[in-house]
């Protein structure tokens, strides 16, 4: 499949996870991508592993400067942006009395100002026909022990999307999130540790933790016109986690 032909796409936290499987995918079906992160060396190695259809630039979603060069380099290599996948992200375990400032800090300004700012710096470059993709989480609708300031973020991605639908009307731009289930990503398993979250898989009806590949067949799908008639919606790739 082609889907992507010829298309310029943006993904943030793309050096790992989802956002580098995404980042496959895309280019698989032909995107040229450009993946944006914190950490230099996760870039390098996501860039030897994409090959010559993809360009990283180093930086954080919280910091507008890094941003705008984000954006500016997409401008001046390839003019206009079809796809803005926001994905990067970030969470602590933490339950309520244990809470500080700087977590609240820290996970509200990466999961929410990050999105924010990312959507509306790439929006200038998008055209009609144009997807942005926001990563929300079954956390988002679910109540989790340890996790409600990750999950309170997620929620409010949610609802981004529902009222930038509403300001995009007639732009010809749509917006959705995909929200993953329990995957085998870096973050994941770092924040959460590699035995619960096996343990958290085996409690979907699919029975399994879900692969970064996974979500980005479904993020490939959300940017490509198959999917041309959604925007405002919430497309759950989470085993069935949050559905029964």
């Amino acid at each position: 499949m082609n889907r992507l032909d010829g298309k310029t796409a943006v993904i943030t936290g793309g050096g790992s996870g989802i956002g580098l499987g995404a980042a496959q995918r895309f280019i698989e079906e032909g995107a040229f991508v450009y993946i944006f992160g914190r950490r230099q060396d996760a870039l390098d190695a996501a860039l030897e592993q994409l090959g010559p259809n993809a360009r990283v630039v180093q930086g954080s979603v919280t910091d507008l400067a890094d941003l705008d060069r984000l954006f500016e380099t997409v401008k001046a290599e390839r003019g206009t942006l079809d796809v803005l996948f926001a994905n990067a992200g970030t969470g602590d375990l933490a339950p309520l009395g244990e809470i500080t400032p700087e977590q609240f800090d820290r996970t509200f300004g990466v999961n929410v100002k990050g999105v924010l700012f990312t959507v509306q710096k790439g929006l200038p470059l998008m055209t009609k026909g144009g997807s942005i993709i926001l990563t929300g989480s079954t956390a988002g609708s679910m109540g989790t022990p340890s996790f409600s300031v990750y999950s309170a973020t997620k929620a409010a991605v949610r609802n981004f999307a529902r009222s930038w639908a509403q300001d995009l009307r007639g732009t010809g731009i749509r917006v959705n999130v995909l929200s993953p289930g329990p995957t085998r990503t870096e973050l994941a398993m770092d924040v959460v540790g590699s035995e619960v979250m096996e343990s958290l898989g085996g409690t979907t009806p699919i029975g399994r933790l879900g692969e970064p590949s996974e979500n980005g067949a479904v993020a490939a799908f959300l940017a490509s016109d198959d999917s041309s008639f959604m925007t405002g919606s919430e497309v759950f790739v989470d085993g069935g986690l949050a559905q029964i």
